[in-house]
């Protein structure tokens, strides 16, 4: 049976390239990078050049990159420990806005927060999955604290216009977050030309290693570190470093091709335009402005879980949301955020596809989706 991998918005291949480059620091050049010997230094040099490589990619000076677990650790580091120096500082801040189509962990994060004292306003968004620059604005308050706004959606690929926020944010003088996770060297991210202040990023969603990512943070920025230990990271994330996991993170950046993106961009547009051949389809998210590997469409009146189901008799593996939500029966909160019903949500599907995905893949999948389709509108009793 063909095995077709259409979920690289959960995570992606681990690149031959990133591997071979990892290898060494499991088995030869494993020490500590804390230790002060010749072997630690030898690890500690390792991570600061990947430090300078991630800092490079998104125009920020190498000490602002702080290293993580991943995605969710470091948007609870910036989410939290902004909050938490506020308090601790009695600067009468405690003001979070951010939106409606956040990956869970920012929005499970705010909702904690709101436990604590912190005030969070849920920006709406339009039915492209786009925020309102004039209603961030108006929210903005002397007590805010953070905007934080998702690059590249999750779910249905958006992609927020940053520059646009990061100047409203300068401008009333609070700071701007984003995370990055799934946009990351797949479009345009600069700090400085964006007025970025804290960027959360990861490895694993640009075929580098699971467990590691980074929290980019501002030169002057203050915030309370949520682990306390041995002061590693400029103090703000203690806990020996994941050298090898980092060193993969920073080659799976330097090999990450333009090239790729366009070629993505293209068998997007084309399963787009296959799936709409279907009658009673509709793409959900931006048709233009939206990531180069994401596809998102509701197909109405049959479940979501069911082509999938169908389509991985085939050995094709999609998804029917974040996968950091498959688990749950719940309603998408993206999908309800954009307007639609239940039924329609229900009826969705993302297909997410990377560097490796091949034309005759899609061939595969555009010759099997519209039969698994009908097959299921037939049995539904929801005409």
């Amino acid at each position: 049976m063909k095995q077709i991998y259409l979920d690289n918005a959960a995570t992606t291949r681990l690149d031959d390239e990133v591997l071979k480059a990892m290898i060494p620091y499991f088995n030869e050049k494993y020490a500590n990078a804390s230790s002060t010997h010749f072997m630690g230094q030898e690890a500690k040099s390792a991570l600061e050049k990947s430090r300078k490589i991630i800092a490079k990619e998104i125009g920020a000076k190498n000490h602002e990159i702080i290293f993580t677990s991943g995605g969710t650790e470091a948007n609870n580091l910036a989410l939290k420990g902004l909050f938490f120096w506020n308090r601790e500082n009695g600067t009468g801040k405690n003001h979070i806005i951010t939106t409606r189509i956040e990956h869970d962990c920012v929005l499970n994060a705010c909702k904690w927060l709101e436990k604590q004292g912190a005030e969070v306003t849920y920006l709406d968004v339009d039915a492209e999955g786009f925020v309102n620059p004039e209603e961030l604005e108006k929210a903005i308050t002397d007590r805010t604290i953070v905007v934080s706004v998702i690059h590249g959606n999750n779910e249905i690929g958006t992609i927020q216009d940053l520059e646009a926020i990061g100047k409203i944010c300068r401008k009333k003088n609070v700071l701007f977050h984003t995370d990055a996770c799934q946009s990351f060297t797949k479009t345009f991210l600069n700090v400085k030309k964006q007025n970025l202040d804290l960027v959360t990023l990861n490895a694993h969603k640009i075929h580098g290693p699971k467990g590691v990512g980074a929290l980019y943070i501002r030169e002057g920025i203050k915030i309370t570190p949520l682990f306390h230990g041995g002061g590693h990271e400029r103090k703000l994330r203690s806990g020996t470093e994941n050298v090898s996991g980092i060193v993969g993170f920073a080659k799976a950046v330097e090999i990450a091709k333009k090239k790729n993106n366009e070629r993505m961009t293209v068998l997007r547009d084309k399963i787009i335009t296959g799936i709409l051949g279907i009658p009673n389809t509709k793409l959900n998210g931006s048709r233009n402005k939206r990531l180069c590997n994401n596809v998102n469409i509701s197909f109405n009146n049959i479940e979501g879980e069911s082509i999938g189901g169908y389509l991985e008799t085939f050995g094709i593996c999609t998804s029917t949301g974040s996968a950091c939500a498959s688990h749950s029966l719940e309603t998408s909160h993206v999908l309800k955020a954009i307007g639609l019903l239940p039924v329609q949500s229900n009826s969705t599907l993302r297909i997410s596809i990377s560097k490796y995905t091949t034309e005759e893949e899609i061939n595969y999948l555009l010759e099997k989706l519209p039969k698994i389709v009908e097959k299921l509108r037939r049995m539904s009793p929801i005409k």
